[in-house]
């Protein structure tokens, strides 16, 4: 019950990722990135990878967030650090689970960390490919076109698997073709 009370609060506790800095209206919740990214992972067409264990990654890889809360770039905590609260979290968090299944929670929590199987860099890569498409969205619920550019520039270079950047293309076609619309809208 603890367990499920404390990973309850990724429902509410807002991401920051930018969002919050960028007084971007109704950011999604933690909870909400996870479940977007776990549906992105079950939809794949790559047959290489273990479609299961993708969601599973999805679905632990920011758990600890429910203990230390969305630590972003802006934030200025260095990586090791980051990665020291949100391993003690992860500790602190399985503790609460039968021993089998919480071993099993941080060892893939452990896996997406070190990026150490193809499962955990395709979810990484899925990371950031909601980011985006979250910006995306904010973007068109505001009416305004490339706003959020920097969520963009900060993933650049990032994606190397083949149906992710083939996503991603056609994300920044489409949001392309909004902005050179809205620029070329008649101004009030």
């Amino acid at each position: 019950f603890r367990y499920l009370r404390g990973i309850g609060r990724l429902k509410s506790e807002t991401r920051t990722c930018g969002c919050i800095y960028r007084n971007v209206e109704q950011p999604e919740s933690i909870s909400d990135h996870m479940y977007q990214m776990a549906v992105m992972a079950m939809v794949t067409k790559d047959d290489h990878l273990n479609k299961d264990r993708c969601v599973c990654l999805a679905l632990v890889h920011n758990m600890a967030e429910c203990i230390v809360g969305d630590i972003a770039p802006a934030d200025n905590i260095p990586k090791e650090e980051k990665h020291r609260r949100e391993e003690e979290a992860m500790k602190q968090i399985t503790q609460l689970l039968p021993e089998n299944l919480g071993k099993e929670f941080y060892e893939l929590w452990e896996e997406y960390e070190t990026q150490s199987t193809a499962e955990a860099k395709f979810v990484k890569q899925l990371d950031q490919l909601e980011m985006i498409l979250q910006a995306s969205e904010y973007e068109d619920l505001e009416n305004k076109p490339g706003r959020l550019q920097d969520f963009y520039d900060s993933t650049a270079g990032k994606f190397s698997h083949p149906e992710i950047i083939q996503l991603v293309s056609e994300l920044e076609a489409e949001r392309n073709a909004n902005i050179v619309a809205a620029a070329s809208e008649p101004r009030s």
